[in-house]
């Protein structure tokens, strides 16, 4: 059995393929090996993956993960993989990679990430040969979910959202400010995910002219700040992995169009688009 995995640091996906290719997709908790060890990876993969295999094996594996910036990290989850599945080939990598393998394959491209944070690397159908650095939700994540979250919560408590969409998210979190705020500031590492969640107001409400340029404003700032920093960046596809691209792609593609960039491919999740890359290298 090949096992790869998109691991993100609230969900990680396993898509399981056996000898006759076939696919079977499961989930576990994601994590960080920022913030988690070894042991923790372990318990996480015994507790809640394991008993799913009914006693397979993996021959290979491939991983990808959000935190893995270098050997150190990659070797927390490497050896919690080793402990689990011994004796199996694994492959340990950033999750930018993987939305780089998913999306441009064997070709030179731009291959971007917005989830709840974002990033964007130039691959040169082989390798990453360029980031521009990704600073993170605190100083960056610019088109991210925390970044448009951080806009529209910003509008809110400034008292700049139009009077119909400050009732309409007074409805929606009836909540309060004080609540919001405790919440942001209280949840320590794990604020970044919450102020994400509202960008499904964002969603609920993209007709909206106001939040339709909220929106388009962030991405055109991951996109001047990142894509357009790549040298050769409107002569290469540009393509993107995660659920902001994926739920707010119309908007996404004006703004290339206005920056005459060339639209590749938009993913909502790589996982089986890294299965294709994997499996047509071991033909």
């Amino acid at each position: 059995m090949v096992i790869i995995a998109d691991c993100g640091s609230t969900k990680c996906d396993w898509l399981l393929i056996g000898g006759n290719r076939d696919h079977r997709l499961e989930n576990t908790s994601g994590f960080n090996p920022f913030i988690q060890s070894t042991a923790d990876v372990v318990t996480i993969l015994k507790q809640q993956l394991v008993p799913n295999l009914k006693g397979e094996t993996a021959d290979r594996i491939w991983f990808y993960g959000t935190g893995i910036h270098d050997d150190y990290r990659a070797g927390i989850v490497g050896e919690a993989l080793a402990e689990v599945f011994p004796g199996a080939v694994t492959e340990v990598e950033h999750d930018l990679l993987a939305a780089a393998r998913a999306t441009c394959k064997h070709r030179a491209g731009i291959s971007c990430i917005l989830g709840t944070g974002s990033n964007s690397c130039y691959y040169d159908g082989t390798a990453i040969r360029d980031n521009v650095i990704s600073l993170g939700w605190l100083l960056g994540d610019e088109g991210s979910g925390t970044h448009l979250g951080k806009a529209l919560l910003r509008a809110w408590f400034y008292r700049e959202l139009p009077e119909d969409l400050k009732a309409a998210f007074e409805q929606a979190y009836p909540e309060g400010k004080d609540y919001i705020k405790d919440q942001v500031y209280e949840k320590g590492l794990n604020a970044n995910a919450y102020i994400a969640t509202f960008t499904r107001f964002l969603g609920d409400h993209m007709a909206h002219p106001y939040t339709r340029q909220l929106i388009a404003d962030s991405l055109g700032d991951f996109l001047d700040r990142h894509v357009c920093k790549y040298q050769g960046h409107q002569q290469v596809p540009v393509h993107f992995v995660g659920s902001i691209a994926h739920h707010f792609e119309e908007i996404l593609l004006e703004c290339m169009e206005d920056r005459h960039l060339r639209p590749g491919v938009i993913l909502r999740k790589p996982i089986h688009a890294l299965a294709e890359f994997h499996l047509g290298s071991m033909d």
